[in-house]
């Protein structure tokens, strides 16, 4: 058995899956905190200094769904492991957004598409020298909808 404790929560302005961004990073400017539990805060010196990070979080409010599902972003039924749906035989999400600023034990961000109360497991620095790869395929992606005019549905709720 794995198990996680969470490092904190989510506060956002998004209480319900419909209508919310589909992915933060780039496509949203929504502004939200990451409210870090104060035994960790010391975990967060230093980390100012990186104007992006990963946030883990744990798909809360999601159940998991079959092995193939149609994306927001397609029309076609893909394998789960070739899409972002939150319906994962492990409901574990993965984000990138925006630091605008640390205080005490909530890093304030933009670009967020959490759901408010989401569970967080972790946060990591972006590095760009590690995490920008040059030369990669977005496969069935390059094909499908635009991101920036697709919302969330029920579909994954």
């Amino acid at each position: 058995m794995i198990q996680f404790q969470a490092i904190g929560h989510a506060e956002t302005p998004y209480s319900d899956i419909a209508n919310m961004p589909i992915q933060g990073a780039g496509l949203t400017d929504n502004q939200g905190q990451l409210v870090i539990t104060p035994q960790y805060a010391e975990g967060l010196d230093d980390l100012h200094e990186f104007s992006h990070i990963y946030v883990l979080f744990h798909l809360h409010r999601s159940q998991p769904g079959a092995l193939k599902v149609t994306p927001f972003l397609d029309t076609v039924e893909r394998g789960i492991f070739a899409t972002r749906s939150p319906k994962r035989p492990n409901p574990i999400g993965l984000s990138i957004v925006a630091i605008d600023r640390i205080v005490d034990n909530v890093i304030h961000v933009r670009g967020i598409d959490l759901l408010d109360g989401t569970p967080i497991i972790d946060v990591k620095p972006y590095i760009q020298a590690f995490d920008n790869i040059p030369a990669t395929r977005d496969g069935w992606y390059e094909r499908g909808m635009k991101p920036t005019e697709t919302l969330s549905d029920r579909r994954f709720g």
